[in-house]
């Protein structure tokens, strides 16, 4: 679904990541871990296309990213769900029109779609903030909305980038939970975290694969989960 080989990418002269190679297999659960500043987040951009590597090659759905165009990538990343670390919402716009956004950008609103929304609104316990404005949420409810938005248009891939870094425990659990979920009904998962305690806990719920960026490099961090 999504291939890196011998990917490197650089800021100017200063390498980030280098010589990296991973293959997102269909159904896959992966952790990324790694210390602040690692290339996390630049590494996930890498594989939704938003970034172009300085070396190597990257296939999203057996199309290699150098040869596809700005629409092609844009269609592309229909099929991959993002979960932005910090999420933004338009604040004048109620919560289920900012979830339905990417259906609006993509011009696939339909009514077909408005029941999809209040499904998925539900499943991730939102029913009741359908006219909320964002400012109005917690952090936690605004993390549950970024997770449905990055699910609105029924991706085959989901990135999480630090979902449960501004929540608590017990929201970090219902969070986890909701992406195991997702796992389970078919997709490909891979959360960057910095919390070792949110991977010891998906122990018991899924079979993860642990990957680690140090040394500019992707490294497999201990045994699958």
């Amino acid at each position: 679904m999504i291939e890196l080989e011998n990917v490197a990418y650089s800021y100017g002269s200063d390498a980030l990541l280098t010589d990296m190679s991973l293959q997102l297999a269909p159904g896959a659960f992966h952790f990324l871990t790694g210390p602040s500043g690692a290339g996390k987040t630049t590494f996930l951009k890498l594989c939704y296309g938003a970034l172009r590597p300085t070396e190597g090659r990257i296939r999203l759905f057996d199309q290699d990213l150098a040869q596809m165009g700005r629409d092609d990538v844009a269609f592309a990343r229909r099929r991959i769900g993002v979960v932005h670390q910090d999420c933004q919402f338009l604040d004048h716009l109620p919560l289920a029109e900012n979830i339905a956004l990417p259906l609006t950008v993509s011009g696939q609103a339909s009514p077909e779609q408005v029941d999809n929304l209040n499904e998925l609104m539900s499943w991730v316990g939102l029913t009741d903030k359908y006219d909320a404005l964002p400012p109005e949420l917690s952090g936690g409810e605004r993390q549950r909305a970024a997770l449905a938005r990055a699910l609105i248009l029924s991706p085959d891939v989901i990135l999480a980038d630090e979902p449960t870094g501004n929540v608590d425990w017990e929201m970090s659990q219902r969070l986890l939970r909701l992406l195991v979920e997702l796992n389970k009904m078919g997709k490909t998962v891979m959360i960057a975290t910095h919390d070792l305690m949110l991977i010891r806990a998906a122990k018991s719920l899924v079979s993860a694969r642990n990957l680690r960026i140090a040394n500019r490099t992707l490294q497999a961090a201990g045994v699958d989960l």
